[in-house]
């Protein structure tokens, strides 16, 4: 798919810190309870750490105990949502949908939020905009 947002892969590795080209051009996962916006209760709007697209509200960020950032709901058309079998386990991948960096993946587990999903999110694929 083409993106608004296109980069070589160099151009990725010099923007991005070994960590985040993982999990945001590689589909790693950081370690779970080990990321910034874990518990994160600020106000304000969550980016992509790639591009800067506005991604999620606080205002739909719930907490679920996984470990990661948990939102109900991303902004309109923000996000993609790609098919992933990998690691033996059936998911939906969540992507960037100006520069297709990984996310994270969607669940059908928001048990008592008004979608009923929870977009579980790495903390380094994301960047918290104060309001």
């Amino acid at each position: 798919m083409a993106y608004d947002v296109q980069k070589t892969d160099e151009q990725w590795r010099e923007e991005l810190s070994p960590e985040e080209y993982a999990v945001l051009r590689q589909a790693g996962t950081e370690r779970a309870f080990t990321g910034e916006y874990t518990d994160t209760e600020t106000e304000g709007t969550y980016s992509c750490k790639a591009c800067g697209s506005e991604l999620f509200t606080s205002d739909t960020k719930f907490h679920s105990g996984c470990g990661w950032p948990s939102f109900y709901q991303p902004m309109t058309d923000t996000v993609e949502y790609i098919e992933d079998n990998s690691a033996g386990m059936k998911r939906v991948e969540v992507r960037c949908a100006k520069c297709g960096s990984h996310l994270g993946h969607v669940f059908p587990d928001g048990f008592g939020t008004p979608t009923g999903d929870r977009y579980c999110i790495n903390s380094v694929s994301i960047k918290l905009n104060d309001k």
